[in-house]
């Protein structure tokens, strides 16, 4: 499967800007729709190690993102969901990847 992400560091996505309150009302919406939710918020997620290991070049100038303890993603299966964070939420990273494979064995695994 095909996963789409963003992700920040925690001071940012969680203190400086307001992406609870958007997660919270796209919660509540698809609730109202009867939807199944197609996107977590992971802290510290397991996959960006190694997406970074395999796309250095566009993760380079995000340095402060090279410790997976300081980041939060917001990972979904909606490309366009992602893309409209990418688009609200200037500093921070976009990606995909495909997962389950051998690097990533549960897409949505965090450390705590």
């Amino acid at each position: 499967m095909k996963y789409y992400f963003v992700i920040g560091s925690k001071e940012f996505l969680l203190e400086k800007e307001a992406v609870e309150e958007v997660i919270r009302e796209r919660a509540y919406y698809y609730q109202l729709k009867n939807k199944p939710a197609d996107f977590w918020i992971l802290p510290s997620p397991e996959f960006w190690n190694y997406y970074q290991t395999q796309n250095s070049k566009s993760t380079s100038e995000l340095k402060n993102l090279s410790d997976v303890k300081n980041c939060v993603a917001i990972v979904s299966t909606n490309k366009d969901f992602i893309c409209w964070i990418k688009l609200r939420y200037q500093n921070i990273a976009s990606g995909s990847f495909l997962a389950p494979n051998k690097a990533i064995k549960s897409p949505l695994l965090f450390r705590t």
